[in-house]
């Protein structure tokens, strides 16, 4: 899910069955009309391919870093992760909210389906945000 961090809308989501592998949605999540320089992402999107295909767009990878296998984690690396998190709580309270306050559960047959209810659990949250923003800017 890609969000805009000024206003809190969903811009774009890829939705892929519980067995896909979250990294390989990000060409469709990173599109040319974000003008953003960097992107933040978690764990599931760091790869050689996802780093260079972003380096060619020259977009910022922002992107979480795994801890190494056998070994804690490096104290830079926590740092940093910890920094990323920060920008990266815009998108899991869209998530909490569409869980929570929306009551969004995915169980579906087919991938449209789950396409569709998500589409549209995402286009009601960005109507919600729009009223939030309509009456925050009224009262002001």
């Amino acid at each position: 899910m890609a969000i805009d961090r000024a206003w809190g809308f969903v811009q774009h989501s890829a939705v892929t069955d519980a067995a896909g592998y979250d990294g390989a949605m990000l060409p469709e999540l990173v599109t040319s009309d974000n003008l953003v320089a960097s992107v933040w992402a978690d764990t599931a999107y760091p790869s050689a391919a996802n780093e260079a295909w972003l380096a060619s767009l020259g977009r910022v990878s922002r992107i979480h870093r795994k801890k190494p296998p056998g070994r804690p984690m490096p104290r830079y690396l926590a740092r940093g992760n910890a920094t990323r998190s920060a920008v990266r709580t815009h998108v899991k309270h869209v998530f909490a909210h569409q869980k929570e306050r929306m009551g969004s559960f995915v169980r579906t047959i087919r991938i449209d389906r789950a396409r569709t209810r998500i589409g549209l659990a995402n286009l009601a949250y960005d109507f919600q945000r729009l009223v939030f923003r309509e009456h925050r800017a009224a009262v002001a």
